[in-house]
């Protein structure tokens, strides 16, 4: 039921594109009958708006991936850097609040680590939305940013580090069976903002699983029900992302072909000193417009990345 409401909504998306078009080519038939300068402005205003709005639509069709139309979970962590690093993290998850905003998407913080002196260890965010795994497929990676460090006393420049990573929310849709003996479950005090029963009750929850030591945290619901609700969703995305990993991996061996899928190195590189240029080291995508950049501004360098796949 899900996927056929997408389908009607995708379907009807471009019906209304096309109607549209139909109609201002009509109304641009009358005008080069009877020419009228107010309605000729208007029309191109409205042309205008009409091809924004299909290079939009046009990137959906980009988005063929088995899981590209789930919700997406994204996890930011502090890399090499130091206090710079953590604002770095900080600064990443404003800018994927700022660009889920945009897109209209829902998003919800399911856990937060705070830096000692400023910014971010870690954040992981649910972020709900048609295709916002999709969409967001370009970002997992290492993102780096060369700023002058304003924790710096001699204010020198400084490069940090943080990694992204994303899974689609599939937990729900699929069966991963993760049996009671096979985690560790910790039960310990929320930090942070949160109202009153933060560091009131034992209600964040941290789950280990076993066998692959893979660690997940959830500390946003008010009950220590609910966020071991969260987090063991959060596992079994982890756990089914482990298994189409090593099923890939397979894949690549039996074709004889080496396939990197470490963070080996940076995705992106932001830069704010000596110049400002954002540049994306897989699709050579670049803006020098750093300021929207960190404002949410991700479409160019998502339609590059999501082209290239498909290239």
């Amino acid at each position: 039921m899900q996927r056929m409401a997408s389908l009607r909504d995708e379907v009807d998306q471009w019906n209304n594109l096309l109607a549209k078009a139909q109609s201002l080519y009509e109304i641009q038939e009358l005008l080069d009958e009877s020419p009228d300068a107010e309605l000729a402005a208007e029309v191109a205003g409205t042309y205008r708006e009409l091809c924004d709005t299909l290079e939009t639509v046009k990137l959906s069709l980009l988005l063929q991936g088995p899981y590209d139309s789930s919700d997406a979970i994204l996890s930011i962590h502090v890399g090499n850097g130091g206090v710079d690093a953590q604002d770095w993290v900080e600064m990443l998850m404003r800018m994927y609040l700022r660009w889920a905003q945009k897109q209209n998407y829902k998003t919800e913080t399911l856990d937060i680590s705070e830096g000692e002196e400023a910014g971010l260890k870690s954040v992981t965010i649910e972020i709900h939305g048609r295709s916002a795994y999709g969409n967001l497929r370009s970002e997992a990676g290492v993102h780096r940013l060369i700023r002058l460090s304003p924790f710096n006393a001699a204010h020198l420049r400084q490069t940090s580090f943080a990694k992204v990573e994303l899974l689609p929310d599939i937990a729900q849709n699929i069966e991963i069976v993760v049996r009671p003996e096979d985690i560790e479950v910790d039960t310990y005090r929320s930090t942070g903002a949160g109202g009153q029963h933060v560091n009131k009750t034992d209600s964040a929850v941290r789950i280990r699983h076993k066998a692959t030591g893979i660690v997940v945290t959830c500390q946003n619901e008010r009950s220590q029900i609910q966020n071991r609700e969260v987090a063991m969703r959060i596992l079994k995305a982890k756990l089914f992302e482990l298994e189409e990993r090593k099923r890939a991996e397979q894949e690549a061996s039996l074709r004889g072909k080496h396939v990197d899928i470490a963070f080996g190195s940076q995705i992106r590189t932001v830069t704010l000193q000596p110049y400002t240029l954002v540049k994306d080291h897989r699709t050579g995508a670049e803006t020098a417009n750093t300021t929207g950049y960190l404002d949410g501004d991700l479409d160019t360098f998502i339609r590059a990345f999501l082209e290239a796949q498909v290239n």
